[in-house]
């Protein structure tokens, strides 16, 4: 493992590659976002293990929780695409759960957003187009589908490639700079705090300290993931209703 010191944020990389001479930083992998990933999909695994059995149970406060959460995000999936439809809520709502994740995982001693790294953003993007994309070609044909490149005339089909691939960039970033700048501000509050290994450990504090903490830990990660499951959405709602122009933040 090799370390890299960027500023105030350290990141940990694993060259596996190296030994058969692949010794780029292209074949680096970020251990960090790699552990800190995997913790995540973790955390996952128990909340969704938790929910069936309060389901299954029928009562109580989780219960209450999952069903109300459940009724919203089926209202609100319904409403931006017209009508409801399970596979897109799924997708959605797995997407938005992971991100969300993600983004407050900074609660946890020493643990960092996996989000803050724009490979996984980037990653979340590229899935988030496809997805759109499939499913414009199945709402439309590849035939129609195609035509819209064209429109209205064959010039503009690198403006309409363009355009497309930007929303990737668009979402991608502006995750990716929400989150990494969170964690900046986080990281220099502490600093300037001259705060002990132990502050640090535990991750809590009293007063303004726990106030910014669960600012850009818990609510600013729930922002962002709520917009980039938003801005997915309403990008899906307009792909299948085939209108002219997908929407780009």
């Amino acid at each position: 493992m090799a370390g890299e010191n960027t500023g105030l944020l350290a990141t940990h990389h694993w060259r596996p590659f190296t030994s058969f001479g692949f010794e780029h930083s292209f074949f680096d992998l970020n251990a960090d976002t790699l552990i800190y990933t995997w913790l995540t999909l973790i955390i996952l695994a128990i909340g969704i293990i938790a929910m069936q059995r309060a389901l299954k149970k029928g009562s109580g406060f989780l219960y209450f929780l999952v069903t109300s959460v459940t009724s919203f995000t089926m209202d609100f999936v319904s409403q931006a695409l017209g009508t409801f439809s399970l596979t897109h809520y799924c997708f959605i709502g797995t997407l938005f759960t992971f991100i969300l994740l993600c983004n407050t995982l900074s609660l946890l001693p020493l643990a960092e957003e996996p989000t803050n790294d724009l490979n996984t953003t980037l990653a979340l993007g590229i899935i988030s187009f496809f997805y759109i994309q499939t499913n414009a070609i199945r709402a439309h044909g590849i035939k129609n589908y195609s035509k819209e490149f064209f429109s209205p005339i064959f010039i503009m089909f690198p403006l309409h490639v363009v355009g497309k691939l930007a929303t990737i960039v668009s979402i991608s970033f502006r995750l990716f700079g929400n989150i990494f700048g969170s964690a900046i501000i986080t990281k220099i509050w502490l600093q300037a705090l001259g705060t002990s290994a132990l502050y640090e450990l535990l991750g809590i504090a009293l007063g303004a300290n726990l106030a910014i903490m669960l600012f850009f830990g818990l609510f600013e990660g729930f922002l962002q993931a709520f917009v980039f499951s938003m801005l997915t959405v309403t990008n899906l709602a307009i792909a299948i209703n085939k209108e002219e122009e997908v929407l780009e933040v």
